[in-house]
């Protein structure tokens, strides 16, 4: 439980809100940075160290679209499809990512290093094609630079796994 495990940084947050209520979002992000995503028992955690309904939990994960509420792969993809996105190419972009992963969009590859998803607006029009990896930014983005990315994020999480 991440009361348990993180009591120090619970506390470190509480501290910093007028309520208990108001630190909902940051531990969240706590949770689901352990736990790779928002489950229902992540969220029930989260509630009773807030003596919250968990409900209350549930809709902030449906609403904001950076809490996963199924399991993710270690980078979340965002490639932004929105229609100033569309414009500049991005459907044909999120066509050749799904190709070159191997995954359909909101699918994850059987490594579970890559989810592949299409959001509607990331507020880099003028960069487009471009994709958020794990709050990241990455812009006017082409083939070789996406497969540049990958490999680089398939090098760096074969070194942090050693």
């Amino acid at each position: 439980m991440i009361a348990e495990k993180y009591g120090d940084q619970i506390q470190a947050i509480l501290a910093r809100y007028p309520d208990k209520k108001s630190a909902v979002l940051p531990l969240m992000h706590l949770a689901q940075a352990e736990y790779g995503y928002m489950s229902r028992a992540a969220m029930a955690e989260v509630a009773a160290v807030l003596d919250l309904d968990p409900t209350h939990v549930l809709s902030l994960a449906g609403f904001y679209t950076l809490f996963y509420e199924e399991p993710v792969g270690k980078y979340v993809l965002e490639i932004c499809d929105d229609l100033a996105c569309a414009l500049c190419g991005a459907e044909e972009f999120v066509q050749m990512a799904s190709r070159k992963l191997g995954i359909p969009v909101e699918g994850t590859t059987p490594d579970g290093l890559f989810t592949l998803k299409t959001v509607m607006c990331l507020a880099a029009c003028d960069k487009a094609p471009m994709l958020q990896c794990n709050l990241h930014y990455h812009e006017k983005l082409d083939e070789a630079k996406f497969d540049a990315l990958i490999a680089q994020l398939r090098a760096e999480a074969a070194t942090v796994g050693d």
